[in-house]
């Protein structure tokens, strides 16, 4: 069984609207929905904005549903130079920009998870070669590297360049490293896709709100195309 989560309704809303054989349970809120799509078994959530709800989301799909993988999937701001509104990141690791304890002399984003220190969250290798894989088969450029989550939306030059200042970082948003966060103490493997949808510094040549509903529904054809590999 394949996890997906979406923080909004536009980042699972043709998921959820594509299952066969749906069941939903609401479990803290959060309605799980259940069912089959393109030949795979599947749970599906919308956990809601930030971090926070992404970590409960994670956690309680992964502690009900034992899925063999969680994906994020939705929308990202543009960290790195060359990427534009619409193109895609597929996640080979993830920090917590804002989790900072420096005062003590740590890195910016240390984590402890199951007894470790880590600031970089893996992705699941054999997850992303295969969301790489469904971004080609769909026409796309996957573009890999880090993901920078935070509880900020970042829509300024300054608060950008700040991000970039720590961390070498394609893109930003709001959940998926509490989601690998989770994941990884659970011990589920985890990938994270995203689709720009806007440029995190208000030049972005179409309003946010537009273009990130787009970008959804791409990450989401992007997701039934990797599901359907899964049994080709």
């Amino acid at each position: 069984m394949t996890g997906l989560i979406g923080a909004t309704e536009s980042e699972v809303t043709h998921l959820v609207a594509a299952l066969t054989d749906a069941e939903a349970e609401t479990h803290l809120g959060m309605t799980f929905y259940r069912g089959t799509l393109e030949g795979e078994p599947v749970v599906i959530t919308r956990a809601g904005v930030g971090k926070v709800n992404a970590a409960l989301a994670a956690g309680t799909m992964s502690l009900l549903y034992h899925p063999d993988r969680l994906i994020n999937t939705g929308v990202a701001g543009a960290l790195a130079e060359g990427l534009a509104q619409g193109d895609v990141v597929v996640a080979t690791s993830l920090v917590e920009y804002d989790m900072d304890t420096t005062p003590f002399g740590e890195p910016r984003g240390l984590l402890q998870i199951r007894g470790q220190e880590l600031v970089e969250l893996p992705a699941d290798r054999e997850t992303v070669a295969a969301l790489i894989c469904a971004v080609e088969a769909c026409g796309e450029v996957p573009h890999t590297g880090m993901v920078a989550t935070g509880d900020r939306f970042v829509a300024g030059a300054d608060a950008k360049a700040a991000i970039l200042s720590y961390f070498p970082a394609l893109a930003c948003e709001m959940e998926g490293a509490a989601i690998a966060h989770a994941a990884y103490a659970a011990g589920v493997p985890v990938a994270v896709l995203r689709v720009i949808s806007d440029s995190a510094d208000g030049s972005a040549p179409l309003d946010y709100p537009t273009f990130a509903k787009l970008a959804a529904e791409k990450c989401q054809h992007i997701v039934r195309a990797y599901l359907a590999s899964l049994h080709a």
